[in-house]
């Protein structure tokens, strides 16, 4: 269950039978219940909300009382609390309550959440499940556990502030994180896998490297990018670029507000309102909208003239910027932001071509997105939401299965979303599994029959009759801060040659002898010549070692060191650093038009063989 997204009341009612042998998800659930159990007796008077298991382990919402604050300190101890009870082999046991008979019991107990939930299950339900632990007693529905001996591979990671729940006009509740697994050696993995994430986490990189930086005075979830980050973002937008006038994208370009007429026609203010920023009145009364898609736009661009079936299919593709009102809870570095730009591209095509099309798209996708380095995928197929769709079941279905047969052509794993689609159509996602196996949303396709009758789009048949045109939404990258992030931490800043800022740094050993100034400054010209990003390490007074030593922990992949003897030698050699090889392979020496030979030819790889292998 996502843990931003809890149905509390679903904790209410009979208990669910489990299977013969506790899965993780029970193993975790059960922790939950054991942490809650050493809460209340740590701190008298606590109150317990809802614990459920979430991927790689659980929560539980505690209110403190007088208001109190978990410390860092005090997970050491509800561990410690947790342990000795794991050791007690505590068990348990499950109970059938009436309803009235359970909510009086939480009223006694002083657990306001809990009567809370009985009071908003429906009113047929006139029985729930409780399980007790001990002298800790909880409203669920289970499974668990036999007994708490079951649960001492755990582990509590944090605390966080949450809104109970998750409204934020509601009070602030503490959330205490952890793991739990059945083994101590697949916690350790597990703890070694989380360093590691830590490790390549994109917001610290981004500070060391000095990419990009969030300043309060903008706010949260807008970024800036400083210069490297913004050299870095331009080749991966050129790139793209130039990929998609290849493929037969034409190239638009739309404002970043637009008067609520456009979004009331294309159902976003119905369907999307929530995620869109409050509107600003302007010109006696209009209200304006940041917009938080681009797909209007176009299709606003299809209906500026007459369009004929020689014209299509007609691929409109904008790196355009959209804002979208995400809660401050959720917002998070550049994976989840407020102000983004969307690689957008909507293509128009008639229905015979829809399949065709389909197929072209996850193919041009998959290529791009395995220039970038990520190779390891599956597709996800979300279908019509329950509740929050527009469009005929005909519609749906026919859509549906159009994506549904291009992506079994892609021969990869396809994964049923059922509900998840949009609001105007079903969708393929594209899942991408990075350097430590996380798994990460990239590119959507959807098919779109609503919008162009919306809009009342039309095209001029082979025999002049007015017909409908298709449309395809499709954003590659997702946004270009989102996938900036997956790729900092995929490299964990380690770049290949063609993505990294800077790809030769030149360090002279001597800055004060004019005649090693003059070659440091002729061998950078010779790269900059050759197209290569080439930097000096201008700092007088600096040691040699130390500038050497700040361009590895910059993640320069090449480093040449220059000094008065390479000059005297004559021979046109330089030392060549290597700075993601073991230290033993990672100097070499060469003539200047060798290394710029070396570089042009590394620069040129596109994909998993563009990465050398990084230095432990």
């Amino acid at each position: 269950m996502p843990d931003q997204d809890v149905d509390d009341a679903a904790e209410a009612g009979l208990p669910v039978e489990g299977p013969v042998e506790p899965t993780l998800d029970i193993l975790r659930h059960s922790s939950a219940h054991l942490m809650a159990a050493a809460v209340v007796e740590l701190f008298p008077g606590a109150q317990y909300d809802v614990g459920p298991a979430i991927a790689d382990g659980f929560f539980y919402n505690f209110r403190l009382p007088g208001g109190a604050t978990f410390s860092e300190q005090d997970l050491s101890r509800i561990e410690k609390r947790m342990k000795q009870k794991a050791a007690q082999r505590i068990p348990f046991v499950r109970e059938v309550m009436p309803r009235s008979a359970a909510r009086e019991m939480f009223q006694a107990m002083g657990q306001d959440f809990k009567v809370d939930i009985i009071d908003r299950i429906p009113a047929d339900v006139e029985q729930v499940g409780v399980y007790r632990t001990g002298e800790f007693v909880d409203l669920c529905r289970g499974p668990h556990v036999p007994d708490s001996s079951w649960l001492k591979a755990v582990k509590l990671q944090r605390v966080a502030g949450v809104y109970w729940r998750g409204d934020e006009r509601n009070e602030q509740l503490q959330r205490v994180y952890g793991t739990a697994w059945f083994s101590d050696e697949e916690l350790q993995q597990y703890l070694d896998r989380i360093a590691e994430a830590e490790r390549r986490d994109h917001r610290r990189l981004g500070r060391e490297l000095d990419l990009f930086s969030f300043p309060d005075e903008i706010g949260s979830g807008l970024a800036v990018f400083h210069p490297r980050g913004g050299l870095m973002r331009r080749i991966m937008e050129d790139y793209s670029r130039q990929r998609h006038e290849a493929a037969g994208y034409e190239f638009v370009n739309s404002p970043h507000i637009t008067k609520s007429d456009l979004f009331e026609t294309s159902g976003h203010l119905d369907w999307f309102a929530e995620s869109m920023f409050p509107p600003m009145e302007l010109d006696g009364g209009t209200r304006y909208y940041l917009k938080p898609m681009n797909c209007p736009f176009h299709i606003l661009i299809f209906r500026s003239r007459q369009r004929s079936y020689r014209e299509l299919p007609l691929r409109l593709f904008e790196f355009g910027s959209v804002y979208r009102y995400e809660k401050s809870g959720v917002v998070h570095g550049l994976t989840r932001v407020r102000g983004m730009t969307q690689d957008d591209a909507h293509i128009f095509c008639t229905r015979e071509q829809l399949a065709s099309e389909l197929h072209s798209l996850l193919v041009f996708v998959l290529g791009l997105l395995r220039d970038f380095g990520l190779s390891d995928f599956y597709l996800e197929l979300s279908t019509k939401p329950e509740d929050k769709a527009v469009g005929t079941d005909d519609e749906w279905d026919e859509a549906t299965e159009a994506l549904r047969q291009a992506a079994q052509a892609m021969e990869l794993e396809l994964v049923m979303d059922e509900g998840g689609g949009a609001f105007y159509g079903p969708k393929i996602s594209v899942q991408a599994h990075d350097a430590i196996g996380r798994t990460w949303q990239m590119s959507t396709i959807q098919v779109d029959f609503q919008e162009p009758q919306r809009f009342g789009l039309e095209y001029v048949g082979a025999g002049g009759e007015r017909q409908r045109p298709i449309m395809i939404h499709r954003a590659l990258f997702g946004s270009i801060e989102r996938f900036f992030g997956v790729l900092v931490e995929h490299y964990a800043g380690d770049f290949p040659l063609w993505l990294a800022p800077v790809q030769c740094e030149i360090v002279p050993v001597q800055d004060n002898v004019p005649e090693v100034m003059d070659f440091v400054h002729e061998v950078a010209a010779q790269l900059r010549a050759a197209g290569l990003r080439a930097e000096v390490s201008d700092h007088p007074g600096v040691r040699m070692s130390k500038r050497v030593r700040d361009a590895e922990l910059r993640h320069v992949p090449y480093v040449v060191v220059i000094g008065k003897q390479d000059v005297e030698a004559a021979t046109g050699r330089i030392r060549v650093r290597d700075t993601r090889l073991p230290a033993e392979e990672a100097i070499s020496e060469m003539a200047v038009a060798e290394l710029v030979e070396k570089l042009r030819a590394e620069a040129a790889l596109r994909g998993p063989e563009a990465v050398p292998r990084r230095a432990s």
